[in-house]
């Protein structure tokens, strides 16, 4: 049995699971938009450090269709580099948030500063710059 190291008793979140329609496609999305290699492994799948928890990729076109996530944040320093990386690949969110576009530079409600983009497989992600986080 694994031991973690770190204090208290409640859980620590390492991974989380996004679902893809072709693993070769989306590790270029991936690549491109998170600005970091991931490493691929068996079963369709790749890996993409992102701090303390690690984002899985994983390709179910062999098993079924796509179920997209709710939403996946993160946190990074410069938000324009990727904004920039985000327009360029063409998946800024078209939805409203809180009367502001959601694929826009914005300072949120909660103080967020924070833009939406969409996966090519209805996944959405949020990125929010670093020092600008409300944890609520």
């Amino acid at each position: 049995m694994a031991t973690r190291k770190s204090k208290g008793d409640g859980p620590v979140l390492f991974r989380l699971n996004v679902e893809v329609g072709n693993l070769a496609d989306a590790v270029r999305f991936y690549t491109e938009l998170l600005g970091v290699r991931g490493r691929t492994d068996r079963g369709a799948r790749c890996y993409f450090d992102c701090g303390q928890v690690t984002l899985q990729v994983v390709d179910v076109s062999s098993t079924g269709p796509v179920d997209p996530v709710a939403a996946l944040y993160f946190v990074v320093g410069d938000l324009d580099a990727v904004f920039v990386r985000a327009r360029m690949l063409g998946c800024l969110s078209t939805e409203d948030v809180h009367g502001e576009p959601g694929g826009a530079i914005a300072v949120r409600p909660w103080g967020e500063k924070s833009f939406y983009v969409e996966d090519p497989w209805g996944n959405a992600l949020c990125f929010v710059e670093d020092g600008t986080v409300y944890r609520g």
